[in-house]
C-alpha cells in the first residue's frame, strides 16, 4: 500500500518562520517590556513608598553621607517623568561640620527626566521646594568643606538644570573658620517658569566676620541664566563696623568666584574700622571712599585698579590681602596730593580732632598730659604680632600751611611685629631727608631707633611759612637726628631714648621780619640776640645746633653760631620727658658795640608752648645797676650798662662743619674754647646729676657730610 506523504505546513507570503535564536530574543523582549509595565504600574499604584529605605541606602553610598527622609517618600512614572516626592529629607555633613546637615527641606516635590540621570547633565522639569537650609562649611584646616562629596572623586556639588521651579523659605549659613566668617542669609521667594524667573532675586541676612557682625542684602540680577547654570549678575551691599562695601559682577555658576573679576566700593568714616574687621592695624583716618576690582584666587584677595580719597587726600594703587595661617598685607599705594591733617594718625593723632582743635588736643586725647604734643598712643603690639605687611607708598605733595614738603617715598615693612620705616625719605623745602625708623614690638618694651638725616637745605625756603624773608636768607642747615629707646608709644620712646641730635649752618645769610613760630617770635628773639632793630641780613659764618641725648634729656654740646659781628652761644637743654625747655643765649660782640643785644636771651616753656624769657638774671643786675645809674648821673650813664666790649673769639669753623661735640670746638686761633657746654646739663628730672661721658667722642658725628 502506497503511503502518502503528509503536505508541508502551509506559510503565509511575506513571512518566514522564526529560528530560535530569534524566538528567544523575542521572548525576552516581551519580558522586559511585560516586567517594565508591571514595576510601573506597582510604582505608579504604590507611589513607590516602599523604596524609601533603599533609597536612604543607595543614596548614601552614593553621597559617601548619612540620606534619611523622615516623612513621606514616593518615587515613581507619571508617567515617562520620574516623580520624586519627599517630607523631612536631610543629607548629612561630614563628621567635622559644626551642623548636622548639609541640606534639609520641609518637602521636595520634582519631576526628573530619566534620560538625564543617565546622559548628560540631570535635568528637573519642575521643582517644588519649601522650608529648605543648605548649611556651607570649610574645615578647620581649609583643606575641604561639606559640599565636595568624597564619594565622586571630590567634585563640589553641582546645581540640575530646573525648567520650572518655586523656592520659599530657604535659608543658607556660611561659615569660613580660617576667614572667621560666618553668615546667616535668607532666600527670597523664587518662581521660575518655562525656564525663566523673570525677575531679580534677593537674599538678605546677618553674620560675623572675626568679631564684627554685619548684615547684608544681595539680588542675582539674572536669574534665568543661573537656573540653567550660566552666567549670574550678582550685586552685593554689606554693612560692617561704620562702612558700607557695594559688590557688583558676573560669576560663572551660583558659587563660582575664582579668578572672577569684581568691582567694589567701601566707604565710610575711618578705613581703620574696615581693614580693623579683618585683623589688620592702620592708623585712624577720616572719611573715606575707595573703588577697585577684586579677584580671588585661592588664598589671595588682589585689589587692583583702586583709586579714592581719604580725608582731603587722594589714593590709588593696588592691595593683595592674604589669607591662610597668617593675614598679609602687600601693597603699591600713590598719592597726588596729601593734606598734612590725614597724615596726623601716622604719629597717633586723631585728624578730626587736629582739624577741629589742633595738635595739643590731639595730643591730650592719647593720653598725653596738658600742653603736651608728643602723643601717648600705645602701639597695637599684639595685633601688629598677628600679620605681616609690606607697603610700598609714594606722595607727590604735602599741604601744609608752614611746612613746604613733597616726593614722599615710604617703605614700609612689617614682620611678626617688627615694624620698620626705612627708607623714609622726602623733599623739604628743596633739601632732602632720609630717616630709618623702626620700632620692633617682640622685646617688652618696644625697641625703638630713630636715624633722620637732613641733606643741606635752604633756611629761607624752610622757614617761609612762618615769615622768614627768603629773598635774604642764602644760608642753608643740614643734621642729623640718632636716638634710641625703649616703649610703646612715640613718647616713652623719646622719653628713654639716649643719641646725638646736630644741625650745622655753613656760611649764609639770614632775615627775619617779625615772624611767628608757634607763638614764639623768632623776629624778636633774633633782634634781640643782635640789636633792637634788624636792618639787614645776619652773616653766618657757620652754626652748629647740637645736643647729647641721655635717658630722654637732651643737654646743649654745643650750640654755638659764628656770625661776622657775633658769637652765638648756648646753653641748657631739653626733655623729653616732659617736652621742657630750659636753654640761654648770649650774643656777644667781635667789636665793641654800645647797643649790643639784651644777652643772654631765655628759651623756655614747652615743645608746644615755646616761649622767651628776655628777664634773665644776668640781664635783671645789669639793668638794675642802669637805673641807679640813671638816677644819679646822666643819660648816657645808663646806656653804659649794656656795653659790650667786643672781645667775642671767633669760632673755628672746622669742627663745626664736622659736627663736633663740645669738646672739640676751637677759637678761631685755634685755642679750646671754655665758653661752650661739656654736654651734660645741671640737674636732670630726678633732680640728681647725670652720667658724664667718661671718653670724649673726637669722631664726627655727621661724617657722612
Amino acid at each position: 500500500m502506497e503511503t502518502i506523504a503528509s503536505p508541508a505546513p502551509a506559510t503565509r507570503a511575506g513571512f518566514f518562520p522564526l529560528t530560535r535564536p530569534w524566538r528567544i530574543a523575542r521572548n525576552v523582549v516581551i519580558g522586559v517590556v511585560a516586567t517594565l509595565f508591571i514595576v510601573w504600574l506597582v510604582l505608579y499604584i504604590t507611589k513607590g513608598r516602599f523604596l524609601k529605605h533603599p533609597f536612604e541606602s543607595i543614596a548614601g553610598k552614593m553621597a559617601g553621607r548619612e540620606v534619611k527622609v523622615r516623612g513621606d517618600f514616593q518615587l515613581y512614572f507619571a508617567p515617562l517623568q520620574i516623580e520624586f516626592y519627599a517630607e523631612g529629607l536631610s543629607v548629612a555633613n561630614p563628621a567635622w561640620a559644626t551642623r548636622p546637615n548639609l541640606f534639609q527641606a520641609q518637602k521636595i516635590d520634582t519631576r526628573i527626566s530619566p534620560l538625564s540621570l543617565i546622559f548628560g547633565k540631570k535635568r528637573f522639569y519642575w521643582l517644588d521646594l519649601t522650608g529648605g537650609a543648605v548649611d556651607l562649611e570649610w574645615n578647620a584646616a581649609h583643606t575641604t568643606n561639606t559640599w565636595t562629596f568624597a564619594k565622586t572623586g571630590g567634585k563640589p556639588f553641582e546645581l540640575p538644570r530646573i525648567d520650572r521651579a518655586t523656592v520659599a523659605g530657604t535659608n543658607l549659613r556660611y561659615l569660613d573658620s580660617r576667614l572667621q566668617l560666618l553668615a546667616d542669609l535668607q532666600i527670597d521667594t523664587i518662581t521660575a517658569v518655562d525656564k525663566r524667573i523673570g525677575k531679580a532675586v534677593g537674599l538678605h541676612g546677618t553674620g560675623q566676620i572675626r568679631e564684627t557682625p554685619f548684615r547684608v542684602t544681595a539680588q542675582l540680577l539674572s536669574p534665568d541664566a543661573t537656573a540653567n547654570n550660566g552666567e549670574n549678575k550678582l550685586t552685593l551691599r554689606a554693612w560692617a563696623a561704620n562702612n558700607v562695601i557695594d559688590v557688583v559682577g558676573t560669576l560663572p555658576s551660583l558659587a563660582d568666584i575664582e579668578n572672577v573679576p569684581l568691582r567694589t566700593r567701601a566707604q565710610g568714616r575711618n578705613l581703620a574700622e574696615l581693614l580693623g574687621i579683618i585683623g589688620v592695624v592702620l592708623p585712624n583716618t577720616r572719611d573715606y571712599s575707595l573703588r577697585a576690582q577684586l579677584v580671588k584666587d585661592g588664598e589671595e584677595y588682589r585689589f587692583t585698579h583702586m583709586a579714592g580719597r581719604f580725608g582731603n587726600s587722594d589714593l590709588a594703587g593696588r592691595l593683595t590681602v592674604t589669607t591662610g595661617d597668617r593675614v598679609r598685607l602687600d601693597s603699591v599705594l600713590a598719592t597726588r596730593s596729601l593734606d598734612i591733617v590725614d597724615a596726623a594718625p601716622f604719629i597717633g593723632y586723631n585728624p578730626d580732632i587736629v582739624a577741629s582743635r589742633g595738635a595739643i588736643a590731639a595730643a591730650a586725647a592719647t593720653g598725653a598730659a596738658p600742653q603736651r604734643i608728643l602723643p601717648d598712643a600705645s602701639l597695637p603690639v599684639a595685633a601688629m604680632q598677628n600679620f605681616d605687611a609690606g607697603l610700598k607708598w609714594t606722595i607727590g605733595d604735602i599741604k601744609s600751611r608752614n611746612v613746604p614738603i613733597s616726593n614722599v617715598d615710604l617703605t614700609l615693612a612689617l614682620d611678626h611685629g617688627r615694624l620698620a620705616l626705612s627708607p623714609l625719605t622726602f623733599a623739604m623745602a628743596r633739601g632732602n631727608v632720609a630717616s630709618d625708623l623702626i620700632f620692633d614690638t617682640r622685646a617688652r618694651p618696644a625697641v625703638d631707633s630713630y636715624d633722620i638725616r637732613l641733606s643741606p637745605t635752604p633756611m629761607g625756603r624752610l622757614l617761609a611759612g612762618y615769615g622768614v624773608d627768603e629773598s635774604g636768607t642764602t644760608g642753608t642747615i643740614r643734621g642729623r637726628i640718632q636716638l634710641k629707646g625703649r616703649g610703646d608709644t612715640i613718647h616713652d620712646s623719646l622719653a628713654t631714648s639716649s643719641g646725638r641730635i646736630a644741625f650745622i649752618m655753613p656760611s649764609g645769610s639770614f632775615w627775619t621780619r617779625n615772624v611767628q613760630l608757634s607763638e614764639l617770635d623768632i623776629g624778636t628773639f633774633v633782634q634781640k640776640m643782635f640789636e633792637h632793630k634788624l636792618k639787614e641780613p645776619v652773616q653766618i659764618n657757620c652754626g652748629l645746633i647740637g645736643f647729647t641725648v641721655r635717658d630722654g634729656i637732651g643737654a646743649a654740646d654745643p650750640i654755638i653760631i659764628d656770625t661776622k659781628k657775633n658769637v652765638i652761644l648756648g646753653r641748657g637743654g631739653f626733655s623729653f620727658k616732659n617736652e621742657g625747655l630750659d636753654m640761654a643765649f648770649r650774643a656777644d660782640g667781635k667789636k665793641f658795640s654800645f647797643f649790643s643785644g639784651q644777652s643772654p636771651v631765655g628759651l623756655k616753656g614747652y615743645f608746644a608752648k615755646p616761649g622767651i624769657d628776655v628777664i634773665s638774671p644776668q640781664l635783671v643786675e645789669r639793668a638794675g645797676v642802669g637805673i641807679g645809674l640813671a638816677i644819679v648821673a646822666s643819660p648816657v650813664a645808663a646806656v653804659l650798662a649794656f656795653v659790650d666790649v667786643g672781645d667775642a673769639k671767633g669760632a673755628q669753623c672746622g669742627p663745626i662743619l664736622a659736627g663736633a661735640h663740645a669738646a672739640a670746638m676751637r677759637t678761631k686761633g685755634g685755642k679750646p674754647r671754655d665758653d661752650v657746654g661739656n654736654g651734660t646739663t645741671a640737674k636732670s628730672e630726678s633732680g640728681k646729676e647725670p652720667p658724664a661721658d667718661k671718653k670724649k667722642q673726637k669722631k664726627k658725628f655727621l661724617g657722612v657730610f
